[in-house]
């Protein structure tokens, strides 16, 4: 049987996010992706980032399945097997495995908008604890500016998230920068991205 999800959205967007990272990385270590979803990006990623050991993880069973039915058809020494990650529950930080690497990134990819709020404020609070100065926090997704939708077909998408779960939406860029802050973590870059999607890198700084 074989439990491999797939995600029409990965295949159109998995090439732009992966140049961004790659202009972002610095030194070699581990990259923990938080909402792996389908693992269609972990697969993709990981054998074009060889000096980086990528770990997957998503609070959801059906997708660590899938995830790891990925990792199972790929030739990738450096992807782990997924992990049961929530970044709403306190100290999520302390559910992670011994990694052959630190941790120098994180990547979040549409996890903001899925997700209730509390997610985002966990996942900032966690990665202070997770990551030296320098570190990376990669964000991908839709959002706001200044309060405003950058398209009509995000206030679209917004509602269709709305109405699936009242918790979720396309959030407020400038509130997000202003969670970081708060932990610490300054915003390096903002990068537009094709369907109206945007790339946000923080650095953490203490």
């Amino acid at each position: 049987m074989d439990n491999r999800l797939f995600a029409p959205a990965t295949e159109r967007n998995r090439d732009v996010i992966l140049a961004v990272l790659k202009d972002a990385l610095r030194s070699p270590g581990t990259i923990l992706e938080i909402a792996s979803g389908t693992g269609e990006h972990a697969a993709y990623f990981a054998p074009q980032l060889p000096d980086y050991f990528w770990q997957p993880s998503d609070p959801n069973e059906e997708s660590r399945r899938s995830i790891n039915a990925w990792r199972s058809h790929i030739n990738a020494p450096n992807l782990g097997e997924a992990i049961a990650i929530d970044v709403t529950q306190p100290d999520w930080t302390g559910s992670l495995p011994v990694l052959p690497q630190p941790i120098v990134a994180i990547a979040a990819i549409n996890l903001i908008h899925i997700s209730p709020w509390e997610a985002t404020l966990g996942l900032f609070v966690g990665a202070r604890q997770l990551l030296s100065p320098g570190g990376l926090i990669y964000l991908y997704g839709a959002y706001k500016r200044n309060g405003e939708h950058t398209a009509p077909s995000n206030e679209v998408f917004d509602a269709s998230l709305k109405a699936r779960n009242p918790a979720w939406g396309v959030r407020n860029l400038e509130d997000v920068i202003q969670v970081a802050g708060a932990e610490q973590f300054r915003l390096n870059r903002v990068i537009e991205m094709p369907s109206n999607n945007l790339s946000v890198c923080f650095r953490a700084i203490a």
